[in-house]
């Protein structure tokens, strides 16, 4: 009888021991799936001759993992000064984790494109120029070129240092209006480690106001790239740069 009482005191003791080794390794896991990156890797040369064919290829990853079943990746391009033309090309999956698709340019021309990639429920916009025989390029900010109405302010946070907790926040409108109920995002990463991005949702403070707490893990100046979305196709973006001190 004893022994039978130990015995179950054993398995009940047991239970709980296993249920709290597989939450720590379920939490070990959550914590490194949140640690990998939607990588893209997206070459082209800087300048083509007018009419030869260029060939745009992303190389999408995802950690250490190639990704051969992204959920949509196409190529957005337009003449510089002139994004209301731009024109979309939809990859072809190649199943190895790349995706191409060829393009040609009649006229001499500063061609600016992203390949933009979701996957993993992640997105990315790697943004290339290329110049197309003896075009010069304005080198104007083609991201100032939104829809027509649309306007974001940025506002530049206050001496913000390494490992403290910052205020980011965008002002969106719209036909001079707020416009809120937007899905914005920030595409943050540090100049010198262009390869690690992070994507932070904001909170709608009020409207037409979209804010974050961000903590800066080091020195160094960042990017930090705004993401707006809403349920009628808009999709807007623009970067901006911050300086982070010791």
């Amino acid at each position: 009888m004893r022994k039978k009482l130990f015995m179950s005191f054993l398995t009940l003791l047991f239970i709980p021991l296993v249920a709290c080794s597989n939450n720590n390794n379920n939490a070990e896991n959550n914590l490194n799936d949140e640690l990998l990156d939607l990588k893209v890797e997206f070459d082209v040369p800087e300048s083509i001759e007018v009419g030869e064919t260029l060939e745009l290829k992303a190389i999408v990853t995802y950690g250490d993992e190639k990704v051969t079943d992204a959920d949509d990746v196409n190529f957005e391009y337009w003449e510089e000064g002139n994004k209301d033309d731009s024109e979309k090309v939809d990859a072809k999956n190649n199943e190895d984790g790349t995706y191409t698709a060829d393009v040609t340019f009649d006229d001499d021309a500063v061609i600016v494109m992203y390949a933009h990639t979701t996957a993993r429920d992640l997105h990315t916009m790697p943004k290339r120029t290329v110049i197309v025989g003896d075009a010069v390029s304005e080198e104007n900010d083609d991201e100032s070129e939104h829809v027509e109405g649309f306007s974001m302010d940025f506002t530049d946070p206050d001496d913000p240092n390494a490992d403290e907790e910052t205020e980011l926040m965008v002002q969106i409108e719209m036909d001079e209006a707020p416009l809120d109920g937007a899905d914005v995002r920030y595409e943050i990463w540090n100049n010198d480690d262009p390869d690690h991005h992070d994507w932070i949702d904001t909170e709608e403070s009020e409207p037409g106001n979209y804010t974050v707490n961000h903590t800066f893990p080091e020195a160094g100046t960042y990017s930090i790239q705004v993401h707006v979305e809403d349920g009628d196709d808009l999709h807007e973006h623009e970067t901006y740069e911050v300086e982070v001190g010791e």
